[in-house]
């Protein structure tokens, strides 16, 4: 039977880890270091003043013009029937005439499979859908994905109807 000779030196691997471990701990004491520089509270100098000459250009961006939230009779809306129940994009849309809303169109929509209610917008007319999913009492509000012009009917927002 044979056995294994012990071996006098130390392996190469030991000092190799030694020396891995303590560029480790050099890093780590780096990135405390850096990242407590960068999170201390910054201490401003006293204000300088600045000759018309050197002044720095500051440029104004127009900011997007926001439009007052339009009437509901100026807002065409597109009912679709998404969850597959006979007359419920009619129904709702002759609610939401009542409500003062002009109606686009009523129609069945491509899937009858909706899980939610939901009211989609082109752009522009983010203001005027979360009215109107207030009045129906929809809770989601996303952009139109997937309609295009015709299938608006002109309209600018959709109520689809789910279950």
């Amino acid at each position: 039977m044979q056995h294994a000779q012990q071996i006098p030196t130390s392996f190469p691997w030991r000092t190799t880890t030694l020396v891995v471990g303590v560029l480790a701990a050099v890093e780590l004491v780096a990135l405390i270091a850096i990242g407590a520089i960068h999170l201390a509270p910054k201490h401003h100098a006293a204000p300088r003043t600045v000759h018309a000459a050197t002044a720095p250009v500051v440029r104004h961006v127009a900011a997007v013009p926001s439009h007052p939230l339009r009437p509901r009779a100026h807002v065409r809306v597109l009912v679709l029937n998404g969850n597959g129940v006979s007359g419920a994009a009619a129904a709702a849309a002759q609610h939401l005439e009542l409500e003062g809303y002009r109606i686009g169109g009523s129609a069945n929509a491509a899937r009858h499979d909706y899980a939610r209610s939901m009211v989609l917008y082109v752009p522009g007319w983010v203001k005027e859908a979360h009215r109107l999913a207030h009045d129906a009492g929809v809770p989601v509000v996303a952009p139109v994905d997937g309609l295009r012009g015709k299938q608006l009917k002109g309209s600018k927002v959709v109520l689809l109807l789910g279950n």
